[in-house]
């Protein structure tokens, strides 16, 4: 925290540019240290444009320049989001707690926290009726976040919350969109028990124009669009720099395979979700198209929470398995490429729409570690990734989103590993994210990540340091490390967090994230520099995205990260000084 100074004492505050210098890096096994050296934030926009008239005439002092060393630490430099709660505004459309937020992200920016990421709720927006957009909450919390001086990530939700792991709060869609459903329950996914899971519209439904005239996509579209003309000045000012786009469950690219709320439990391996009417239509039209009339969806692939080898499906006898048949590989190939193509051509509308703006597009992929040792990959499967050893299933995704101006690859779980899994699960956290993230970087596309659960601990910080910077540090000086993730977003602001022992060992790996490196307002000093959006190149046909399917052999990632933030000593550490603060307070 800031040191305050009695009223007699004149405190000399440090220049814009001081926010550049490297902080002297302490020891990872101790908490940063607290000094009484306050650091200036720019001032407010409107107090710059009303000094400008009087001080243009006068010499303005300029940044000293770099040194090497701080220039070659600054090319590591990761940035660092936190996610707001997912109720930061109400049914009401109002910021939840104005003041408490205030004072929550006062503390992010001592922090040293670069912005912070929140959903724009389809449900809340356009809850009131067709086209009928209301950004009153937003606009409010936007405003809040750019007067505390920090940047912002915006989550086009077009999801229902609620029903997923960590979702505390129901915010469904739109009511005069479910209402359609009432009419017309196939414009959800469906399971092949006909369970209809109403969090997000079917991919089948993304051409039909069954909402007031207008088909999904165009719903998503004139969303956006709304957005950008509501939003211009916050996104003319530079507040917001991601837009990351809504493609499915939990805002994901993915068909919703796990849901909670019908009774899905890890490590179970999903069921396929497309036997709703137009999917089951598409099927059959794509089958006869292949020669294969009589073919039909899946029927062996179990319940929500079977083992693959509880199914026929998904059986790891060998030549048996229906997965590895030619009906199998069908049906695998039509149901991951429908995925794909949703999310492709959802973000050609987002392209298009934010054509010129200087942001950058990003889409998240659901990081389902759990069976990714198991030969088939169930639970992958299931989801939509069609993903084995001998088939990579998210090349193609990346090849697809480098078409869109580069969009970002977004990947969660990115604090885990392997030896904090049940050993049933046949889980493998950490092979997925390098497999994951090697398949971006291959494709010449930026990655990011996010942690999939809430953590606290500094074993889960060296995790996700290890990953945003998998070969360490590069003090090469020719541009920061050859793979190094775009940022990492944190899952999630709560008070627990800004508090005691938790918030200390935060503020060192925020800094650890930052290679030891002060907060850095400008990207373009760590390689980042955004851009106006340039427009989609055209459409990649199916079959040479698939042909990214070949596998190769993800990129090295180091054992551990050489950006500690300590381990258990820290930890003890920490829990003293919470003991001495505890005792003086």
């Amino acid at each position: 925290m800031l040191a305050t100074s009695p009223s007699s004492q004149v405190v000399k505050l440090q220049p814009w540019w001081g926010s550049y210098r490297r902080r002297a890096a302490s020891p990872s096994l101790l908490p940063p240290t607290i000094t009484g050296r306050m650091v200036a934030f720019a001032p407010p926009l409107r107090a710059v444009a009303a000094e400008s008239a009087q001080t243009s005439a006068l010499p303005q002092p300029q940044p000293p320049p770099l040194d090497v060393e701080e220039e070659k630490m600054l090319a590591n430099y990761v940035p660092i989001f936190v996610m707001l709660p997912l109720e930061v505004i109400t049914a009401e459309n109002e910021v939840e707690d104005a003041e408490g937020l205030r004072a929550q992200l006062r503390r992010l920016r001592e922090a040293g926290v670069d912005g912070v990421m929140t959903d724009v709720w389809w449900g809340i927006v356009e809850g009131a009726g067709p086209a009928r957009y209301d950004w009153r909450g937003y606009r409010e919390l936007f405003r809040l976040v750019q007067e505390e001086r920090l940047k912002l990530q915006v989550i086009m939700s077009f999801h229902a919350c609620g029903g997923n792991i960590g979702d505390a709060v129901s915010i469904p869609i739109p009511a005069w969109v479910r209402d359609v459903g009432k009419a017309d329950p196939d414009v959800y996914y469906t399971s092949p028990g006909g369970a209809r899971n109403q969090e997000y519209l079917t991919i089948g439904v993304d051409d039909r124009p069954l909402f007031h005239g207008r088909t999904a996509i165009q719903l998503y579209a004139d969303f956006m669009e709304n957005f950008r003309e509501n939003m211009a000045d916050f996104l003319d000012s530079g507040l917001i720099v991601d837009i990351e786009v809504g493609l499915g469950p939990a805002g994901e690219l993915r068909y919703p395979s796990y849901p909670e709320s019908q009774g899905w439990a890890f490590p179970g391996i999903g069921q396929f979700q497309c036997y709703d009417k137009y999917l089951e239509e598409d099927f059959r039209a794509a089958a006869t198209d292949a020669g294969r009339p009589e073919w039909e969806l899946p029927e062996d692939a179990g319940e929500y929470n079977d083992a693959p080898d509880d199914t026929r499906f998904f059986a790891a006898d060998g030549a048996g398995a229906t997965y590895l048949t030619e009906k199998g590989r069908f049906f695998l190939t039509w149901y991951s490429s429908k995925l794909i193509e949703h999310g492709d051509r959802i973000l050609d509308e987002a392209n298009r729409v934010f054509l010129g703006c200087k942001v950058k597009l990003a889409a998240k992929v659901s990081g389902i570690h759990w069976w990714y040792r198991h030969p088939s990959h169930a639970a992958e499967l299931t989801a939509g990734y069609y993903n084995l050893d001998g088939r990579d299933g998210y090349a193609p995704i990346a090849r697809m989103l480098a078409r869109h101006d580069g969009a970002v690859l977004n990947f969660t779980c990115a604090e885990m590993r392997n030896s904090e899994q049940p050993e049933e699960a046949m889980s493998a956290p950490e092979e997925i994210v390098q497999q994951v993230l090697s398949a971006g970087w291959r494709e010449g596309i930026e990655v990011a990540c996010e942690n999939a659960l809430p953590r606290y601990d500094r074993r889960a910080y060296n995790q996700m340091l290890k990953n945003a910077r998998p070969n360490g540090v590069d003090l090469g000086g020719g541009g920061g490390p050859a793979r190094r993730i775009a940022a990492l977003t944190y899952l999630r602001l709560t008070d627990e967090l800004l508090t005691g022992n938790k918030y200390r060992a935060f503020k060192t790996f925020v800094r650890k994230m930052h290679a030891d490196q002060e907060y850095c307002a400008d990207p373009a000093q760590y390689f980042r520099a955004l851009k106006p959006l340039e427009r989609s190149r055209p459409a990649i046909p199916m079959d040479q995205l698939l042909e990214a399917t070949s596998p190769e052999a993800p990129y090295p990632f180091a054992a551990e990260t050489d950006m500690s933030v300590g381990g258990d000593l820290a930890e003890l550490i920490d829990w003293v000084f919470d003991k001495v603060e505890w005792i003086f307070s």
